[in-house]
């Protein structure tokens, strides 16, 4: 044998390696119990009154959202058919950095418009369900089929407290752990 099929046949043992090794992560990851059941949405959303600003009431946030302040989701309505998203916050209170972050909504589900990607980097697309929208378009549930994020908002930054608790339900009723949501502080001058 030469040396070059030598090393050859050492980088193909490496490769076989590695590719073990992540096929056994896999396959424990399979293991850790059965996948979430698949995750209901609202039957339509009519995108154009979806379209506009949404205050964020209360969430279970990602790890840039923790302890924003006057949260507000902004979506436009692209000629593409995308979505322009803007999501700006204080962040640590109502004085703090003012925080923003734009990203683009892609529809997946154009049957029923409730189920997106939505893309901050690309490639990657994160999850986005509405899972929760009133008939006046003014109360909204955002969720994720991994159950790890959420979103309640609303088109007021107060929301009464019973159209809250039906909001809250529905995320138990999804298979959330409700008591990960957080308010999230809204106060504004008239």
């Amino acid at each position: 044998m030469t040396g070059q099929s030598v090393r050859a046949r050492g980088i193909n043992a490496q490769v076989l390696a590695v590719v073990a090794v992540a096929a056994g992560i896999v396959h424990l990851a399979g293991c850790t119990g059965a996948p979430p059941a698949p995750m209901p949405t609202v039957p339509q959303v009519d995108l154009h009154r979806y379209m506009g600003d949404w205050y964020v009431i209360a969430s279970i946030p990602t790890r840039f959202e923790v302890g924003a302040h006057n949260a507000v989701e902004h979506y436009r309505l692209d000629p593409d058919g995308s979505v322009f998203t803007r999501f700006t916050f204080r962040a640590g209170s109502f004085d703090g950095k003012l925080k923003t972050y734009d990203s683009r909504g892609y529809i997946v589900d154009t049957r029923t418009n409730a189920t997106w990607g939505i893309r901050f980097l690309w490639p990657f697309k994160a999850d986005y369900r509405i899972v929760f929208l009133d008939g006046d378009y003014r109360h909204v549930v955002v969720a994720r089929q991994k159950r790890d994020y959420a979103w309640i908002m609303a088109r007021d930054p107060k929301v009464d407290e019973g159209v809250y608790a039906q909001m809250v339900q529905r995320l138990a009723d999804l298979g959330y752990d409700v008591k990960k949501l957080q308010p999230v502080p809204q106060r504004w001058q008239p």
